[in-house]
């Protein structure tokens, strides 16, 4: 009898310890103090906008067992934050969203950082450029504006983006090569900045992203003439995105879009990666998020792991291409 059971309590005993080794290993680390979220950019941009949404769904649903405080480095195009990251080895309480900045201000400023100095966590979306005026400009369409501008002078026009050497100042140049025209290129910190000034009719034009333009849109005050996209966005509720057409079908050959994804310190467990990935899965599924991609029209393309690291190599390549062919690349 005693060996019965000094079996069944072994066989149990078994049985627990290879559940336990089949339990996710994300289970196996938890944040034990606040996470900083860093923001490689100014306030009211779209990577603001997003961490901040994902401070407020991670806090009101309680997605983590610590909360999540949101901090802005956007002194060098983002350099700032990017090395702060780096230089924090192996401290998995800190995690940093990207834009395209990932690759375009290591290019521009020769700053010895690359992408491959921090650990990658997953890709949350792409996000989409929208060529914008002022609602009360005279353009109503994409091929109205180029045509004004190819018929002006060298510098004539305005076009105001984040920062210099970077996605928006890309776009522009790509802009310059189709109309034959030299913009007059204003630089701002943020898309937030960059969206009052053209409310303000400062500027004549910027091609930020949705969700930096959204409200002022609903309201009135400017117009998306096309998206750099290679299909239109997708329409959900009241923002009619679907309406506004790609700029190559408004006769524009210029498409691009950025990363929205989530990196942490080199050095970082598996374990720590895995918990983050988790985290940002279960973010996807609130009807916050849900809301804020359709408000902001994102692509949706959630990617980790190797595949994510696969896709950031290759758009690597890709913005060492652009930012050569725009004389972009620092000496």
């Amino acid at each position: 009898m005693k060996l019965a059971q000094s079996l069944a309590i072994a066989a149990l005993t078994t049985a627990l310890t290879g559940f336990a080794a089949v339990t996710p290993s994300w289970a196996d680390w938890k944040p034990s103090k606040t996470i900083e979220f860093i923001v490689p950019a100014g306030t009211g941009g779209g990577a603001d906008q997003m961490a901040r949404m994902i401070q407020g769904i991670v806090q009101k649903h309680g997605l983590a067992e610590q909360s999540v405080v949101v901090i802005n480095k956007s002194g060098g195009a983002g350099a700032e934050g990017f090395m702060d990251v780096k230089e924090s080895e192996g401290n998995d309480h800190k995690i940093i969203i990207t834009l395209s900045n990932l690759f375009t201000t290591p290019l521009a400023t020769g700053v010895p950082f690359s992408w491959e100095d921090l650990t990658p966590v997953a890709m949350l979306a792409l996000d989409n450029f929208v060529l914008w005026v002022n609602a009360d400009s005279p353009y109503k369409t994409a091929q109205d504006y180029v045509d004004a501008v190819k018929a002006g002078a060298d510098n004539q026009f305005k076009m105001a983006g984040t920062g210099s050497k970077q996605e928006d100042q890309i776009v522009t140049v790509a802009l310059e090569q189709v109309t034959g025209k030299k913009f007059t290129y204003v630089p701002f910190k943020g898309g937030g900045d960059v969206a009052k000034q053209l409310v303000g009719g400062h500027i004549d034009s910027t091609v930020n992203n949705p969700i930096e333009q959204v409200s002022f849109w609903q309201a009135g005050n400017t117009r998306a003439l096309c998206v750099f996209a290679a299909e239109r966005m997708q329409t959900e509720g009241a923002v009619k995105w679907g309406d506004v057409p790609t700029c190559k079908e408004a006769g524009v050959d210029v498409e691009y879009q950025m990363l929205r994804g989530i990196f942490t310190s080199p050095g970082v467990s598996q374990e720590a990666i895995d918990y983050y990935v988790a985290l940002f899965q279960k973010v996807r599924e609130t009807p916050e998020w849900k809301d804020f991609m359709a408000k902001g029209a994102f692509s949706q393309s959630f990617k980790s792991g190797d595949e994510f690291k696969t896709w950031v190599a290759n758009a690597e390549t890709l913005h060492k291409d652009l930012m050569t062919k725009a004389g972009f690349l620092a000496e």
